[in-house]
């Protein structure tokens, strides 16, 4: 389908903003749209395991994305293509010395907040924030995005074996801060710990 010069971009929300193209028009390949709507929701959190703020990460998954508008044939395995495209501008986004400013106020909202949460998953969401950028990384792309281990580690440029001690580590660290909270908060209390997949 032909576009004008703008095109549609659409938030996990579902909002709708339109965006300037600087190009001519351009036609949206058949396969993006499918590829956004399954992904998108994910990188945007992938985006919050590399240090960005929420906007942020909206703000590279909208680039990720024109960039992959304008590329003349489809990737063989268009996900991962589509991964590593979002990383790597990521990655430059937060080099930015205002950006680590304002991604340092807006540290303490990593997930967006509802009304429903539990404090328990207040908690986790906390806990993970705090984990180092390496392993919060990891547990991001395995528990939410499920990825292996062997493909984290082909993004990463990363043994497999590295790739699942991070996991660990982090899952371990994960499981201490949580039960350290749920033993302070609620004393006797039994505490489900975090299951390694």
């Amino acid at each position: 389908m032909k576009l004008p010069r703008k095109i549609l971009y659409k938030s996990g929300a579902r909002v709708v903003y339109w965006v300037d193209m600087q190009d001519e028009p351009h036609t949206i390949p058949t396969w993006l749209e499918p590829l956004y709507e399954a992904q998108a929701a994910g990188l945007i959190l992938y985006g919050r395991a590399l240090s960005l703020s929420h906007s942020e990460s909206e703000d590279v998954l909208q680039e990720t994305f024109l960039r992959l508008m304008k590329l003349t044939t489809r990737p063989d395995t268009p996900e991962f293509y589509c991964l590593r495209a979002f990383r790597n501008r990521a990655i430059n986004y937060r080099r930015g010395f205002w950006r680590r400013i304002a991604r340092e106020l807006e540290s303490s909202r990593w997930f967006e907040r509802s009304p429903d949460e539990t404090s328990r998953e207040r908690a986790a969401m906390k806990a993970l924030a705090k984990l180092p950028a390496e392993q919060r990384e990891v547990i991001v792309l395995k528990f939410w995005s499920r990825y292996t281990f062997d493909q984290i580690g082909k993004l990463l440029s990363l043994s497999p074996n590295t790739v699942a001690g991070r996991y660990r580590y982090g899952l371990i660290k994960l499981r201490n801060t949580l039960r350290h909270e749920s033993e302070t908060e609620c004393p006797g209390d039994s505490f489900v710990a975090l299951e390694t997949a």
